[in-house]
């Protein structure tokens, strides 16, 4: 089966975590990502060269997305071709990169960056991360492979607070790629949804490999419980 086939209906998992945090170091994620999968993920997601090499090296079977974040606004998401090239370089099956209509940092269009990255690597897919529709039309008019609605909220103004759904299925039925639902899926009944949406694929990050955040709404939650007392 392709990658494509291999995800689809089912759970990737994303493995990050931010510089700093107990848990960034590639051999952590490495445990993550085996964890994840015997847990029935069928594919993980996960950024850092490091990490991606470390990924590759003890998964080579198992469909891996990778990316590069690079800077803490605009575009950061695996921002310039060079970016999107050394992802590639690592073996990952698809290469995730900033999807929306924003300028990129070494000024190529997102359609140079897709045609210049399949000449150098014609082996893998590119995921466009897009935050609407819009975005989504251009990204696949520029080759893109699959698109996800992973930066729906995270372009402008208040972060809503649950998953985009209704651009889920805009996408699903609009666009002639696969659409991969992620962001600010929180619970296993917001990833069934994703899917009844139309979603190709779900990708799960926070609430399953960020055990900092999970903990402190645990303990946010009681703190607002004993107030209330």
């Amino acid at each position: 089966m392709t990658v494509l086939d291999t995800i689809h209906g089912r759970l990737v998992v994303s493995c990050q975590a931010d510089p700093g945090e107990p848990l960034d170091d590639p051999a952590h994620m490495v445990a993550l990502a085996r964890s994840a999968l015997r847990g029935g993920a069928a594919g993980i997601r996960a950024q850092g060269l490091p990490d991606l090499r470390a990924l590759r090296a003890a998964l080579p079977d198992t469909p891996l997305i990778g990316l590069v974040k690079h800077g803490g606004s605009g575009v950061y998401i695996t921002p310039t071709l060079a970016h999107a090239d050394a992802v590639a370089a690592t073996g990952v099956d698809v290469v995730a990169l900033d999807g929306t209509r924003r300028p990129r940092p070494d000024g190529r269009t997102l359609a140079e960056t897709v045609t210049e990255l399949r000449r150098r690597h014609p082996r893998v897919l590119v995921m466009a991360d897009v935050a609407d529709a819009a975005d989504a039309y251009e990204a696949v008019a520029a080759g893109v492979d699959l698109v996800g609605t992973t930066l729906s909220g995270y372009t402008g103004g208040a972060v809503p607070h649950d998953p985009d759904l209704a651009l889920i299925a805009t996408l699903a039925g609009a666009l002639p790629v696969p659409v991969v639902a992620e962001g600010r899926i929180n619970t296993p009944d917001e990833a069934a949804a994703a899917l009844r949406h139309g979603a190709h694929a779900v990708v799960v990050g926070t609430a399953i490999t960020r055990p900092a955040v999970v903990t402190a709404r645990f303990a946010a939650a009681l703190v607002t419980d004993r107030e209330m007392s």
